[in-house]
């Protein structure tokens, strides 16, 4: 037994704050409702991600719930509005200062930018840093807004690790944007031991961990409430800067990347194995 299912966290709308929930089914397309909808630029035709904090670093004040009538998204002031509502794409655009339309169907090749992290370090969210712009999904299905997997896997390990390491003893689990937080005993940074392996969670789902999950700028931003938090992602790149995935450099990591073997249903306190 690797440990227990502690969080279940969703996304409907890709780059906002999420959700908790107690239980959810999980298919090849991740957790139900999870990243279904997404902002694309009305000009450039690019997804809008706060991995390019200069310009989308205001979506994390924004936060996206799944209701009967559909995503209700909250603003910065307290105020709602639905997914459906039909002046939503003026309201967003307004609050982000970029012409944006919400959708729930990637652009054809859809693109994203992402600022270079030792940049973001080194200069500050809010400067020109260079990014790149890559190809949303490599690991996921067709037709979805994940960057690279459809689920995101955390251990209270490594937030442990994260807290013991920080100048004031912290590690917000919102910063890292899990969908699967799992309480383990391993010390340290436990899932960096995960990747090839398979995790049968509850008495259905079966998960395949592909990577280990390179942080970005995102950790270090404000979300919600939360302030900027720079050494949210200094920490791992002092102290846990590894391969995320064959032939590439090593990179701050803090997490893992999985693909779904056998779809089910997943609930917090389910029991996590190896396959």
């Amino acid at each position: 037994m690797l440990g227990t299912v502690t969080m279940l966290r969703r996304y409907p709308v890709k780059s906002m704050l999420g959700e908790d929930v107690p239980a959810s089914d999980v298919t090849s397309g991740g957790l139900t409702h999870d990243r279904a909808l997404a902002l694309v630029h009305q000009e450039t035709g690019k997804v809008a991600s706060a991995k390019n904090p200069r310009l989308w670093r205001g979506m994390l004040k924004l936060a996206a719930t799944v209701a009967d009538s559909g995503v209700q998204i909250t603003l910065p002031d307290g105020g709602t509005i639905w997914s459906t509502d039909p002046g939503i794409d003026t309201v967003l655009s307004e609050l982000l200062g970029q012409p944006v339309v919400l959708t729930g169907t990637p652009p054809p090749g859809a693109m994203l930018d992402r600022a270079e992290p030792e940049e973001v370090l080194r200069r500050g969210v809010t400067a020109r840093v260079p990014v790149e712009t890559g190809t949303l999904a490599a690991g996921s299905p067709d037709g979805t807004f994940f960057d690279f997997a459809p689920i995101h896997l955390l251990t209270t390990s490594a937030l442990d690790r994260i807290a013991g390491l920080h100048p004031r003893r912290t590690a917000e689990t919102e910063r890292y944007r899990p969908n699967i937080v799992i309480r383990t005993n391993v010390p340290g940074f436990a899932e960096n031991g995960w990747v090839g392996h398979d995790l049968r969670i509850g008495s259905e789902l079966t998960l395949r961990v592909i990577a280990l999950t390179p942080r970005c700028a995102i950790p270090t931003l404000e979300h919600g409430d939360l302030p900027r938090d720079s050494a949210a992602l200094r920490v791992l790149a002092d102290h846990n800067r590894v391969i995320p995935l064959e032939h590439l450099a090593p990179q701050p990591c803090a997490g893992a990347y999985a693909q779904v073997l056998h779809p089910g249903r997943i609930n917090v306190g389910d029991v996590v194995r190896l396959a």
